[in-house]
Order: C-alpha cells, then structure tokens, then sequence
C-alpha cells in the first residue's frame, strides 16, 4: 500500500505590501484605460459607420 505522509504547505514568510499595492495599481490601471480604450472604439463606430 502507498505511505501516506504528512501533506506540506507552502506558506509565506509576512506580507509584501508595497507589491500588493502595486500590482492593484497596475491592475485599475489597465482596467480604466481598457474600458476608456472601448468606450473610444465604440464612439468611432457609431461616428463612421452610421
């Protein structure tokens, strides 16, 4: 029969901050332009093929 051993996870020696903060900066970033982006593409659309 197969050993069951002791199961191990991997945890995290404390918090990095600074790069959860960024990374959420980077991500709303990306978000605010993507749908500025979209917005745009949508006025074009409506001015050009209507």
């Amino acid at each position: 029969m197969a050993e069951h051993a002791t199961t191990e996870y991997a945890i995290a020696d404390g918090n990095d901050y600074a790069e959860h903060e960024s990374t959420y900066a980077l991500f709303t970033a990306l978000t605010k332009w993507g749908a500025v982006s979209v917005v745009a593409i949508l006025v074009l659309m409506w001015i050009f093929l209507l």
